[in-house]
């Protein structure tokens, strides 16, 4: 039996999955969908809804059965052979997706459907699949015959390549720079529980060796994993140690066999010759043609706005960085390494705390739960752990069952919440399973992925987050609320399906926010030895410190966007010169001339955010704004939270793609959005 074949609408049996199965599941899959799609194509009958939209849907769910699976293991289970299978099949899933979306048959039926008499009864969500599909069908091409669309699938085929290639490369080269450390000196500044983390590192790494019961002797085992990387530029006394492991982390995938500078110039190159057979001028403008930026004028506008509010901000951190470092003694200028370490110091200082101090009491169990309880206040929904009813992909991976109001089984979700360095990609994320279906014949709940990449549990240790990996769990939950609370049945346009990508942030970022409210905080941080609520006086210096370097961090966001949408509107990008424009509006502290960042850029060059990173600052705007509706109602007032929270609920995070994002912001602001409220809340106002 291949897991990936059956024919069913259970979920995917992770745990029976193995590389040998792909090759022959895509095969069969392709067989089908070609067949399905030949008949559709070839159908006599007038189209319509059922016989067209539900046919394509149906064909689809077919290739998500057997293709999502192996995408999602590929980023979270990346072992050899199953790296090898993925790249193997990559082409012929790209070929039929060309074939798929540039079938002429199909766009002419689409056409005719939008312009038959049951257009006139369709609902905004029907009419938002049908023109959505005719967007998405003429930006891959459909109006191109001859050399030019021989031309384009040429071009689709190889960045399908190039972006698998890249990522690999950055996990790849991350996970193989590995810096032992042998003596308590070289550990100086960290704190046990670092100590203790990079110890299991270290014979995680080694399992051919005998793991002691304390580990507190180490050797350590310093990596460029996210979680290490922080806490150890955080920390370390060591600057030559924190020099070289900086210099490692800027240079991830810029030499050697795993060297993507030429691979990123390949992409962009492609990207901009791929926008010119479509007859746009840039990729920026075809990226923009799914946004709700309306033009790359509006998009600079926005982040200038925000450049400007952050540029003087920002050098008065530097600054009063610089000299609390000199007051403790450094000598000399501040160098990129000593910024991190000299701004936790100043940070403790200013608020009277250390990670060290609040981590143990965020133990991943109580944030889960702490969060559950927000979700049901504000949201009516419950949140139930339901593991034993799910194959999972490894065995720290959770599912949840999501309930309503009335006890009815609305959706589910899977959570992988810890790091592997060596096989699962970095960073966090959210992705379907299944989006929500509703048919004459079917009714179908969604279903997620929820990805973090946290410290594990060490031995009788849970899992203790950081301040930051706590508001990171809201953020990955709120994207999971946009998919899973949606009441939208059309597969299309059902939960996040059909957002403009610059709005698809707005729930995440939304979901920040509570972190900081004294009731939710204070209801989940209990110390996971004593069970002791965190102090009221921490709670308030948590708060205080939520602007601490906003100017700083607003810049480094701002200077992603711009490098991104200046890459992607350029005839020819030279990435380093961009790099360099950008860096003299931007950067407080010039960038090292061997910083090779861009090559491990991966948001950019092998996710969904070519021409599109502005959008986490867009959405930032949305989601500040969005919150403070609930500050205008008082954030104590349940009762009047509670209701401004369904209201969230049934516009936001109900209506998916059904509606333009601005006119669901509309419906649950009565207004457009302003960046007022983010200014304020980064105290950049």
């Amino acid at each position: 039996m291949n897991p990936l074949l059956e024919n069913s609408s259970s979920l995917p049996k992770y745990g029976d999955i193995a590389a040998e199965h792909i090759e022959k599941a895509v095969e069969s899959m392709v067989v089908a969908m070609e067949q399905g799609f030949s008949k559709i194509e070839n159908d006599s009958t007038p189209p319509s809804w059922e016989n067209l939209i539900e046919e394509i849907n149906k064909l689809e769910d077919w290739y998500s059965r057997v293709w999502s699976p192996v995408s999602h293991l590929h980023a979270v289970k990346n072992e050899a052979a199953l790296r090898e299978a993925y790249q193997n099949a990559l082409p012929k899933i790209v070929a039929l997706g060309l074939k798929l979306s540039q079938s002429k048959l199909v766009f002419k039926k689409l056409e005719q459907l939008r312009s038959s008499s049951e257009w006139n009864i369709f609902d905004q969500g029907q009419k938002r699949s049908v023109e959505q599909r005719l967007l998405s069908a003429k930006l891959s091409g459909i109006g191109l015959e001859g050399k030019n669309k021989d031309r384009f699938n040429e071009i689709v085929t190889e960045l399908s390549s190039l972006s698998t290639t890249f990522s690999n490369n950055v996990l790849d080269s991350t996970k193989e720079f590995k810096l032992v450390l042998r003596s308590s000196e070289e550990c100086e500044g960290l704190s046990d529980s670092i100590k203790e983390m990079l110890a299991h590192s270290y014979f995680n790494s080694h399992p051919d060796l005998a793991k002691p019961k304390d580990v507190s002797e180490g050797p350590w085992l310093v990596s460029l994993d996210g979680p290490v990387y922080i806490a150890f530029m955080q920390n370390s006394t060591r600057r030559e140690l924190r020099e070289k492991i900086y210099r490692a982390f800027i240079t991830r995938a810029s030499m050697g066999e795993k060297d993507n500078t030429a691979i990123m110039q390949k992409i962009l190159k492609l990207r901009h010759e791929k926008a010119k057979i479509l007859g746009f001028a840039n990729y920026a403008e075809v990226s923009l043609a799914t946004k709700m930026a309306q033009s790359t004028d509006e998009v600079f506008s926005l982040l200038e706005t925000l450049r400007k509010a952050s540029l003087e901000p920002a050098k008065r951190e530097l600054a009063e960085i610089e000299d609390f470092a000199r007051e403790n003694g450094h000598k000399g200028h501040l160098c990129h390494w000593d910024v991190p370490f000299w701004a936790k110091r100043l940070e403790e200082k200013k608020y009277s705390f250390t990670d060290e101090m609040i981590q143990p009491y965020f133990s991943i169990g109580k944030v889960l739960t702490g969060l559950f309880e927000l979700s049901e206040k504000i949201f009516g929904i419950k949140v139930k752990c339901a593991t034993e009813e799910a194959s999972t992909w490894h065995q720290d991976v959770g599912f949840y069952k999501i309930f309503d109001e009335s006890g009815e089984h609305i959706a589910s979700f899977f959570l992988d919440p810890y790091s592997r360095p060596e096989t699962k990609r970095g960073g966090a994320w959210m992705d379907d399973v299944v989006g929500k279906r509703v048919t004459k014949g079917e009714r179908r709940i969604p279903v997620a992925h929820l990805v973090c990449n946290f410290t594990p549990p060490v031995g009788d240790k849970p899992s203790l987050l950081t301040f930051n990996e706590v508001e990171t769990m809201f953020h990955e939950f709120g994207h999971g609320l946009q998919h899973m609370l949606t009441k939208i049945g059309y597969s299309d346009v059902s939960g996040i399906s059909g957002v403009e990508w610059d709005a698809v942030e707005l729930p995440s970022q939304f979901m920040e926010n509570w972190c900081y409210h004294q009731e939710t905080l204070l209801g989940m941080a209990k110390h996971y030895k004593t069970g002791e609520t965190l102090p009221l006086d921490l709670y308030r210096k948590i708060h205080d410190a939520r602007t601490y370097r906003a100017g700083m961090l607003s810049l480094r966001q701002l200077t992603f966007g711009l490098i991104d949408m200046l890459l992607h509107s350029s005839e020819q990008a030279d990435v380093k010169a961009i790099e360099v424009e950008v860096a003299k509006k931007t950067a407080v502290l010039p960038v090292l001339p061997e910083d090779r960042s861009l090559c491990s850029f991966s948001h950019i060059f092998s996710g969904g955010y070519a021409a599109g990173y502005y959008s986490y600052k867009w959405a930032e705007v949305l989601s500040a704004d969005a919150f403070e509706a609930f500050e205008e109602v008082g954030l104590e007032n349940q009762e009047a939270v509670s209701k401004v929270g369904r209201k969230f609920k049934d516009t936001v995070l109900s209506l998916g793609g059904s509606l333009h994002p601005g006119e669901v912001f509309k419906l649950f602001r009565g207004r457009d959005p302003s960046p007022k409220a983010l200014l304020r809340h980064s105290g950049l106002s």
